[in-house]
């Protein structure tokens, strides 16, 4: 297959754990999203998934050994030229072999050839993820900048359940795009800190059946979650309606519906943070009536719906801190258009000024940003005067980006 200049290159390497199948699905994504990938796979990955249905997806021919092609030199020349090494799964053997600088096979040689981010992400039983060996073998690797991603927690092998499962392919393809567009976008800068974030849109019911809401999705609040966990923090997402979105790996999530149940959850999870991160978009209105039944459609004009204002959280955590609330930094986000009289940051401007926040992160509605989108882009304006521009790319991307400036307010 010609190789294109323009395509990220991509070793994905595949450990030999029963999660090997769903790299089948983290290889569709990339290659579908324009990344040029060979697939590694150990012996034991075989076991699991043939080589023909990595070819078939890549495709690449499939090698495990260091004495096919020789000529070639494969076992130096992949890690040479990949912009990114992913290793999904990473089994308890394979990140102790990374760790010890073991080089037995195609893919360990590759690690340790690569000289670009390498992304490992581990699927076991909980037992093994907590063993004081993968443990300090994680720690050893993240040590020499390789990152090893938080797995996610929930069904295992047979009846079993708990910490160590394969994050979703979505989210996986998700921080390999993050490391590609920004390789130092997942230090472990974040340990020891508890952060909330809020995402999602509220739905405030009319009747049993009708609500008032919005178009966010909640894809930037879930991409600040993920990063977050990511980089170490303890994470609490409060998550109103999001669009059947994956649950971040490693954060503990919170469902709630309503603007007053998001306000108790935030408030609730506020005290003892470090930061809080309102990403959500809270509804600023409610109906002052809920109809107990079903408003019927009839030839007459239906009745006036009369309207009263939620609660403010994101000004009721800056006056709680002033009050002597145990609560870090507080960030707000402000989708804005702008009118005749004022551009988007002009609005910004004034909204940081009037809730008193930290940091501003400001949107302008509309062409591929914000709402119901993959992309986003805005200001990130500081109660120092600075205003940061952050440029148009995946929400992930901002993600880091903010989290960056929070570290540094920490």
């Amino acid at each position: 297959m010609t190789q294109q200049a323009d395509r990220p290159r991509v070793v994905l390497g595949v450990g030999g754990g029963i999660a090997a199948y769903k790299a089948c699905e983290v290889l569709r994504r990339l290659t579908e999203s324009g990344h040029d990938v060979r697939v590694a796979p150990t012996e034991a990955a075989l076991e699991f998934v043939g080589s023909a249905t990595f070819e078939a997806l890549s495709g690449h021919p499939v090698r495990t050994g260091v004495f096919t092609d020789v000529d070639e030199v494969p076992h130096v020349r992949l890690g040479q030229q990949a912009d990114l090494v992913v290793v999904a799964p990473a089994t308890a053997d394979l990140l102790a072999r990374a760790a010890h600088g073991l080089a037995d096979d195609l893919l360990t040689n590759t690690l340790l050839t690569a000289r670009c981010p390498v992304l490992m992400v581990p699927a076991m039983h909980t037992e093994m993820w907590e063993h004081p060996a993968t443990q300090d073998n994680v720690a050893l690797l993240r040590r020499r900048g390789v990152v090893v991603a938080e797995p996610a927690s929930g069904r295992l092998t047979g009846k079993d359940t708990g910490k160590g499962r394969l994050p979703d392919p979505a989210e996986i393809v998700d921080l390999a795009r993050l490391l590609l567009s920004a390789g130092d976008a997942l230090p472990r800068d974040l340990e020891g800190r508890r952060v909330v974030v809020s995402a999602g849109g509220n739905r405030e019911p009319l009747d049993p059946v009708r609500y008032l809401g919005n178009r966010s999705s909640g894809r930037q609040g879930y991409a600040l979650a993920r990063v977050a966990a990511q980089r170490g923090a303890d994470v609490t997402l409060v998550a109103a309606h999001t669009a059947d979105l994956v649950e971040p790996a490693g954060a503990r999530v919170v469902h709630v519906g309503t603007a007053e149940e998001m306000r108790q959850a935030v408030l609730s999870a506020a005290e003892g943070s470090d930061a809080v991160v309102m990403a959500a978009a809270v509804a600023d209105f409610r109906p002052v009536d809920l109809a107990e039944h079903k408003i019927k459609k009839s030839d007459a004009d239906p009745p006036p719906i009369k309207l009263t204002r939620n609660p403010d959280i994101l000004a009721e955590l800056v006056q709680a801190r002033r009050d002597g609330a145990n609560i870090g930094r507080v960030v707000g986000f402000a989708a804005e258009t702008g009118d005749r009289d004022s551009t988007v940051l002009d609005h910004g401007r004034r909204k940081l000024a009037r809730k008193g926040c930290d940091l501003l992160v400001v949107n302008a509605v509309g062409d591929g940003v914000a709402f119901e989108v993959e992309d986003n882009a805005g200001w990130l304006l500081s109660t120092d005067g600075t205003e940061t521009p952050i440029p148009h790319g995946a929400k992930s991307l901002l993600a880091a980006r903010l989290w960056d400036a929070v570290q540094r307010l920490l």
